[in-house]
């Protein structure tokens, strides 16, 4: 019986560290930063000494600049405060809404007002309206009429949106994209 060689395989669960410390930092003089301490150029064994000393960690936040900067910190309690900033970035992102309005070539006044009070709240609330045009079957004769109605819409909500994208043919749909005006969201 012959033994197959065991492949290797990259181990999972282990998440590379964004940032050198303490032994990692391999440059023989950094700056150092960080409350408690005299802002200078040290060599690198006794910045990581200074660190022991406070019973703190030496960490390396700026590897490009000349020479690098590290600070004197809780490394765990640093990582936790740039998680705590990420969370906080992403949430402030705003998350853009795109609401859908649909026509058919033959919609009638009276459906089309309703629509369009629909598409203006929704542009009041700060989402986006995509209008388009379905053509079913063999009203895609009539492409003049939904150009007429989709140009209409957008005329209509000139006020609270803007035109990102005039209607245009894909397929069997003629799409217009309306995006709220900078005033638009209360």
């Amino acid at each position: 019986m012959s033994k197959r060689p065991r492949s290797r395989r990259p181990q999972r669960g282990r998440v590379e560290e964004p940032y050198r410390v303490n032994e990692r930092i391999r440059v023989p003089k950094v700056r150092v930063v960080g409350e408690n301490v005299k802002v200078d150029i040290y060599d690198t064994d006794t910045a990581r000494r200074m660190a022991q000393e406070q019973g703190l960690d030496l960490v390396e936040i700026s590897p490009k600049a000349d020479p690098p900067v590290c600070k004197i910190i809780d490394y765990s309690k640093f990582k936790y405060e740039q998680k705590k900033k990420q969370k906080e970035i992403k949430a402030k992102a705003q998350k853009t809404v795109v609401k859908e309005i649909r026509f058919g070539p033959n919609t009638d006044d009276h459906d089309f007002d309703f629509k369009l009070k629909h598409a203006m709240n929704f542009l009041k609330e700060g989402a986006k309206v995509k209008a388009y045009v379905h053509f079913a079957g063999r009203t895609i004769v009539f492409k003049e009429r939904g150009e007429i109605l989709l140009l209409k819409f957008a005329q209509a909500l000139e006020e609270l949106g803007k035109v990102e994208q005039l209607p245009k043919l894909e397929g069997k749909r003629m799409t217009v994209i309306l995006a709220p005006k900078q005033g638009g969201k209360k």
